[in-house]
């Protein structure tokens, strides 16, 4: 007998059998690829949340710390408002928090520093100013202030909302905020 003959007998399926064969081999490509195209959408979800949170993460400007192989948000600096003086310290408040507000779209109307307090004695250092900013920015201004370091207290909050703003809700507030913070002192 020869090759090509014995390869013939041997090779030759019956049709159900191979036509089962045939179907059961397209199903589990079609798995696969259903697999795949399935992990790719899972991937790009996982690619739009971590794009947002950089996106957060970017418009605080946090300094990440890397300890070994993870990365942790840790901010980095001091908890106490840096500066070699007490006046020192207090501009530094003073640029934070009108920073703070311009960041999100406010305009700083009024500042006052004050040195010398009813919290003074503790170290404190307060600032008061008068803005203006839309309800929304509102609650980021008090997040940028109160979150990260040096730690910053806002202390007192009085917002005036004009009649036009309280009845459509969009406008600018008039907001009072008093900010302190705590100088430790030169080192």
């Amino acid at each position: 007998m020869s090759a090509p003959t014995l390869l013939r007998r041997n090779l030759s399926v019956p049709p159900p059998v191979a036509a089962l064969l045939y179907a059961a081999v397209l199903a589990v490509l079609l798995w696969m690829i259903a697999n795949a195209i399935a992990d790719v959408l899972a991937r790009r979800d996982q690619y739009d949340g971590a794009t947002a949170m950089l996106a957060q993460i970017e418009g605080r400007k946090i300094p990440v710390a890397r300890r070994g192989t993870n990365e942790i948000a840790v901010p980095v600096g001091s908890a106490f408002l840096e500066g070699a003086t007490v006046t020192v310290a207090g501009a530094a408040l003073l640029q934070r928090v009108a920073g703070a507000v311009t960041k999100v779209g406010g305009s700083v109307l009024s500042t006052q520093v004050e040195l010398q307090g009813s919290q003074s004695k503790a170290g404190f250092v307060s600032v008061v100013a008068s803005c203006e900013v839309d309800q929304v920015g509102l609650q980021q201004l008090t997040y940028d202030l109160e979150a990260g370091l040096p730690l910053l207290f806002v202390d007192q909050l009085v917002i005036q909302a004009p009649p036009a703003v309280a009845s459509t809700g969009e406008g600018r507030l008039r907001v009072l905020l008093t900010v302190s913070g705590q100088w430790q002192g030169v080192k």
